[in-house]
């Protein structure tokens, strides 16, 4: 059965973080709250976790479509390929914020994402999120959770999260109420920033 942690975003006790972390760097799956709805997640690194999450989705994992949720821009390097000075000026605008950046992927990609050609980067405005990935020094994969009601489209209340999860992930992050509307998906590979989904993110930063 899961562990059930309660975290303040104001202010995010560093045990509990460290615990979290912990779960994590033993091929733990997670449920985290970001800026938007709540997210599964796992060390990008941890293949084993990657395998549960996909099954979980029920797609394969050489096909999901996850996003990476990284702490800082500085990171993007590592599995973007060099973006041109118009691309990083909206990503500084937007970032961090409610937003997923489709990119080119780069070679240094993990190996179960080495045939992809782009990848969905996120950079959450939430400070619980921040120090889960400073702390495990490299980006968590994640998807978000939907749920089986036809009205809304992802639970927000963490206890019906857990309730629902507990047999399944190793641990769910309270972290208060989440959202109901996702992150806004833009593509950026093409000559023109595209937007795949409009969610919580504005506009207005194109």
């Amino acid at each position: 059965m899961a562990e059930f942690i309660k975290i303040y975003n104001e202010n995010p006790n560093q045990k509990a973080i460290d615990k979290i972390v912990k779960v994590l760097k033993n091929d733990g799956v997670i449920i985290y709250p970001t800026d938007t709805v709540y997210g599964l997640g796992c060390d990008i690194n941890s293949n084993k976790a990657l395998e549960r999450i996909a099954l979980m989705k029920g797609v394969k994992l050489e096909k999901a479509k996850f996003s990476f949720i990284c702490d800082s821009l500085s990171h993007l390097s590592d599995y973007v390929k060099q973006i041109d000075s118009p691309t990083f000026k909206i990503l500084k605008r937007a970032l961090p914020g409610p937003y997923t950046f489709i990119l080119p992927g780069s070679n240094n990609l993990p190996k179960v994402f080495k045939k992809k050609k782009t990848v969905g980067i996120r950079i959450p405005d939430s400070n619980i999120v921040k120090a889960i990935v400073s702390s495990l020094g490299n980006p968590i994969v994640s998807t978000s959770i939907r749920d089986d009601d036809d009205v809304l489209e992802y639970t927000t209340d963490p206890e019906l999260i857990f309730e629902k999860w507990e047999n399944l992930v190793d641990l769910v992050v309270d972290g208060g109420y989440g959202d109901n509307y996702a992150s806004t998906i833009i593509d950026l590979t093409g000559d023109e920033p595209e937007v795949v989904r409009e969610g919580k993110g504005s506009l207005e930063i194109l």
